[in-house]
């Protein structure tokens, strides 16, 4: 059609990341794990089987996985780690930098200032809150915490559009629905319950003891499964 432009690479990469499920976009992470992986060790090929074997899932879901966010593998040869990796960073969002808030300066949220692999994946944490007046002033990670009063202000200020939640149950739906009223787009909740979020916003949810849960369900049914607890426990990391 005249004068209208083919889409560039990364709005191609937008737009087909956009059509993923979650399982495979889930998958995509795990391949790139690995990926950077053999990128230090500097490998110039990798296959579809070795990327399988690593993960714990069939040759035939890697091909189909990495076939639906483009035309990366060389037949009989495999895949360049160093291309495939690009890609799939372009697919996630990793091809630019996150600035990222937190609400709730607790243990938990100490230790994740303290994960040097949010940065080296291109999350910035750029400010940090809590409601209780004895913590605000208080410097964490060379972060002031900041009163709940002032995040609508420095979401502004800083252009952050992920939140993270790490307070306690009963203050977490408050809370996310001040995350969203500032602007935030995307929250990673740790509080341990169901939020409510516009669907505008998205929204991923980590509940420590479910995760435990799903554990002992697989150890207590371990005897019964005739050896398939590695494919349960991929599936439980990968499905």
């Amino acid at each position: 059609m005249p004068g209208r432009k083919s889409p560039g690479r990364k709005e191609a990469l937008e737009g087909v990341a956009s059509r993923l499920p979650r399982a495979t976009v889930l998958r995509l992470s795990w391949y790139l794990r690995h990926l950077q992986g053999l990128d230090k060790a500097q490998a110039e090929w990798v296959s579809s089987h070795e990327l399988a074997e690593a993960l714990g899932v069939t040759a035939a879901q890697v091909r189909k996985d990495l076939a639906a966010i483009g035309s990366f593998g060389h037949p009989g040869i495999g895949y360049r780690p160093d291309e495939l990796a690009s890609a799939i960073r372009g697919v996630l969002g990793l091809d630019r930098s996150w600035s990222v808030v937190l609400v709730g300066v607790g243990n938990l949220a100490r230790a994740l200032l303290r994960y040097a692999g949010f940065r080296q994946q291109g999350f910035q944490f750029v400010a940090i809150f809590d409601a209780d007046p004895a913590k605000v002033g208080q410097v964490v990670e060379n972060l002031p915490v900041l009163p709940m009063e002032r995040l609508a202000e420095v979401v502004r200020q800083t252009g952050a559009q992920l939140g993270i939640i790490s307070v306690p149950a009963e203050a977490a739906q408050r809370v996310a629905a001040e995350l969203v009223a500032a602007g935030i787009r995307g929250i990673l909740n740790f509080a341990p319950v169901m939020l409510r979020v516009p669907l505008r916003v998205s929204l991923v949810s980590v509940d420590l003891t479910v995760q435990l849960e799903q554990l002992s369900h697989l150890v207590l049914h371990h005897s019964h499964a005739n050896g398939r607890n590695v494919q349960q426990r991929s599936g439980s990391r990968l499905a």
